[in-house]
């Protein structure tokens, strides 16, 4: 996807991409939004990438701003026969956090599954305590399905997690 929003752009993950996507995965800030908290191994982060880059029902790209890396976008559980998917955002640079970098990237998102996969719904799960991560869903139209209590364990305590979701006759108008 070369289309760009703000200076944000997704481009096709790739081979190159797999160190720096541990070193992300890793850090404090990143690992406390994802479902698992656990430092990921090298040999569990490259079976998750060989997967990333074989499996149909998933689509990953980078998160570049004015042409820098600087995050992970992705839909997963894609479903053409159920017309939907899960979106996943998260930035690994710290320096573009509350700068729009990730909303910019969510719109891209929204706008590649509903206008050239075609998918009918958009689905996103996010830690209860990730505020800013509901929020970027909501700013762009996403509606709170529920709340799935206790439903991870993160520093050995469970957590909530927040379901939404984004129906695309919905989407029209919260574009924007």
């Amino acid at each position: 996807m070369s289309e760009s929003a703000e200076g944000v752009s997704l481009r096709r993950l790739g081979l190159d991409d797999v160190t720096r996507l541990l070193a992300w995965r890793n850090l404090p800030a990143v690992a406390a939004a994802m479902y698992t908290d656990h430092p990921i191994s090298e040999a569990e982060h490259a079976r998750w990438f060989a997967r990333a880059m074989s499996d149909e029902t998933m689509r990953y790209w980078i998160i570049e701003l004015d042409g820098d890396p600087v995050g992970l976008a992705g839909l997963y559980d894609i479903s053409m026969r159920q017309q939907r998917a899960y979106v996943a955002l998260y930035l690994g640079d710290e320096r573009v956090r509350g700068r729009g970098v990730g909303s910019a990237a969510d719109m891209l998102l929204i706008r590649y599954a509903f206008e050239e996969l075609g998918l009918d719904k958009l689905c996103a799960e996010v830690i209860a305590t990730n505020e800013p991560g509901v929020e970027v869903h909501r700013h762009h139209g996403f509606k709170i399905d529920g709340v799935l209590r206790g439903h991870v364990i993160k520093a050995g305590r469970r957590v909530d997690v927040v379901t939404l979701s984004l129906l695309r006759d919905e989407w029209p108008a919260a574009d924007g």
